[in-house]
């Protein structure tokens, strides 16, 4: 094979051993945002039950006062 055969075929396996290199760095950064995101995820779940609305407790507190409410409505 003539020497600019073997060059061609040196400088190619060189920019895909980078492009090769780059995607694996890509996969790695990717890899640490998505562990970061499921840290992000549970914390977010936390204060989303730490701080759920009153309709979800109310109709227990409407069923305890109901005695109050009927002795108001005979008054």
């Amino acid at each position: 094979m003539p020497l600019v055969a073997w060059v061609t075929l040196v400088i190619a396996t060189l920019i895909i051993a980078a492009a090769a290199l780059g995607l694996l760095r890509v996969i790695g950064h990717l890899m640490a945002v998505r562990r970061t995101l499921a840290a992000l995820l549970g914390g977010v779940r936390v204060v989303a039950e730490k701080t759920a609305t009153v309709p979800v407790v109310l109709p227990s507190v409407n069923a305890s006062l109901q005695p109050v409410r009927d002795f108001c409505e005979t008054i």
